[in-house]
């Protein structure tokens, strides 16, 4: 193999890529980062990139869709991510260690309906884009649904009967009170946590955990001045 090649090769093998989303996260994401000694040389909201180069040669980010964070991790596109529990919960987080709870991000995974109106006995239809959770939930209370699946916009439909609940993220619930909603039971508490490939711990044991210990520090000092 050509001396280039083998650099390349060897340059790739340490080469750290961690995966992200934008929003709410990426803002709170990038100063655990930062404490951590990772940069992006340029601001990750305003540009159409994908991939961006950090302060450190061998750290790269990634930004992408919430719901891919797991799935980029999991087959080893990305080394590490930051992925919400509520994804990791509704996809499963086979071939992921989950090390450690960033606390940021924080709502709940509850149940909601129509305000002062009860929940029909017997089958009901729950709207979600957590399907999974929603079956695992219900059966767990012996209760039996029919499942639909929707992307957005879910207090919607118990207000046009598309539904008789709804299972979705409730952060204030000001939105579930402007249309008429309340929230009901208590599904999980959702924050935001810091992923791991299974193959990459091994591999590049001792870049990933020195990027661990002082993440791990920084959320404990601002768990504790809070």
């Amino acid at each position: 193999m050509p001396a280039c090649a083998v650099s390349r090769v060897n340059t790739m093998s340490q080469m750290l890529t961690i995966a992200l989303t934008k929003g709410r996260i990426l803002e709170e994401t990038l100063p655990l980062l930062k404490a951590a000694g990772i940069e992006p040389l340029e601001d990750m909201e305003k540009s159409r990139k994908l991939v961006f180069p950090t302060n450190r040669e061998d750290v790269r980010l990634l930004l992408l869709r919430g719901a891919d964070v797991p799935t980029y991790v999991q087959f080893g596109a990305a080394d590490m991510g930051i992925s919400g529990k509520d994804t990791l919960m509704e996809n499963g987080a086979e071939g992921l260690y989950e090390p450690l709870d960033l606390n940021i991000a924080r709502c709940r995974l509850m149940t909601a309906g129509v305000k002062g109106q009860q929940t029909p006995a017997g089958r009901i239809r729950v709207a979600t884009k957590y399907v999974n959770v929603t079956k695992q939930y219900y059966a767990s209370l012996g209760r039996q649904i029919d499942v639909i699946k929707l992307y957005g916009a879910m207090e919607l439909a118990p207000i046009m009967n598309l539904a008789d609940e709804i299972v979705d993220i409730v952060d204030t619930g000001n939105t579930l009170r402007a249309n008429g909603l309340e929230p009901r039971e208590h599904i999980a508490d959702i924050s935001s946590r810091l992923i791991v490939n299974k193959a990459s711990m091994k591999m590049k044991h001792l870049l990933i955990q020195a990027i661990i210990d002082p993440i791990a520090k920084a959320v404990s000092q601002k768990a504790v001045s809070q």
